[in-house]
C-alpha cells in the first residue's frame, strides 16, 4: 500500500523562524510509536521528493527531527521495560 505524501503546501513556513523549531515538537507526545513512525515516513518520502521550497523542507526536516526522538523515547521505553521484565524473571529463577 503506497504512503500517502504530506502535501508541502500545508506546513506552516513560520516554523523556520528563530526560535520556532520547537513548534516542530508539538503534537508529538501524544502519538504512539506506529503513529509517529508512520508520519516520519510520509515526512522523509516528502523531502525525498525534493518539490518543497526551502521554507517548507526546513520545516519538515524540522519535524521528522523530533519525530525522531519521539520514536527514541518509544524505543528507549520498550527497552527499559524489557531489562525490568528480564531482571524480574532471573530473580524468581532464583
Amino acid at each position: 500500500m503506497p504512503t500517502p505524501s504530506i502535501d508541502s503546501r500545508d506546513v506552516d513556513s513560520r516554523a523556520v523562524e528563530p526560535g520556532a523549531g520547537a513548534g516542530a515538537a508539538a503534537g508529538t507526545s501524544a502519538l504512539s510509536y506506529e503513529e509517529a513512525r508512520d508520519e516520519l515516513v510520509r515526512v522523509v518520502n516528502e523531502l525525498e521528493r525534493g518539490a518543497s521550497t526551502l521554507e517548507q523542507s526546513l520545516a519538515l526536516w524540522e519535524r521528522g527531527e523530533a519525530l525522531a526522538a519521539r520514536c527514541e523515547e518509544w524505543l528507549i521505553g520498550a527497552k527499559t521495560r524489557l531489562d525490568a521484565a528480564r531482571a524480574s524473571a532471573s530473580t524468581k529463577a532464583e
